[in-house]
């Protein structure tokens, strides 16, 4: 619900409401709200009823990191190892990318785009990866709707850099991969955060 923004941050919810609209018993729908209320996206008053969360700065500076560690590390040791079949839906991935950017279509780039990202991790078969990177499949799908919905103009430089990093893949170059991953990543962070400041105990630490 939250993904496409029909309730934006801020929005007041009930179980009834959501019942309502979808047909369905109070009872599964007051456990996706706990649910989501685990994951950080509603949060629950005792005044107010169910609110949708906003995502704070801190928690999408911590979610680019742990995306740059993991999938850095996966394209790098993925390099080299495609099998044709994995190939082949990469490639029809990134076209359909590429078709995107020509018809300006930002809602389903957002959906090709997070795509790539978990497509690439799903081929390292790591149970333990793949398991963190579904567990925050849905902030990674908002995360990138918020860059390519404030910045349009993301959607032109998007397909490229998932391009190269593809290129470098297939080439079976993994340091390439892994450093271009870590360039896409850190210029999407750009788009929504300012620089990360040391905290103060490094900061000192840093000056003696």
């Amino acid at each position: 619900m939250t993904l496409a923004d029909q309730f934006p941050a801020g929005s007041f919810l009930s179980e009834r409401q959501i019942a309502a609209w979808l047909s369905m018993s109070k009872t599964p729908v007051r456990a996706a709200f706990e649910g989501l209320e685990m994951e950080g996206f509603v949060m629950t008053s005792p005044q107010q009823g169910v609110v949708v969360r906003d995502l704070t700065v801190h928690e999408i500076a911590d979610h680019f990191e742990i995306r740059i560690a993991l999938e850095s590390f996966v394209v790098r040791n993925l390099a080299g190892r495609l099998t044709p079949d994995q190939l082949e839906r990469l490639n029809a991935n990134l076209d359909a990318q590429q078709g995107c950017v020509a018809g300006g279509d930002v809602h389903r780039s957002v959906k090709l785009d997070g795509e790539f990202h978990l497509l690439l991790c799903s081929y390292f078969h790591n149970e333990e990866i793949n398991r963190v990177m579904w567990q925050t499949r849905d902030k990674i799908f908002r995360v990138i709707q918020r860059v390519h919905t404030q910045h349009p103009e993301r959607l032109a430089t998007n397909y490229p850099e998932h391009r190269a990093i593809a290129e470098a893949l297939i080439q079976g170059d993994g340091e390439l991969a892994a450093r271009r991953r870590q360039e896409h990543l850190e210029h999407g962070k750009q788009f929504l955060l300012p620089p990360r400041r040391p905290t103060a105990s490094l900061a000192v630490s840093q000056q003696r």
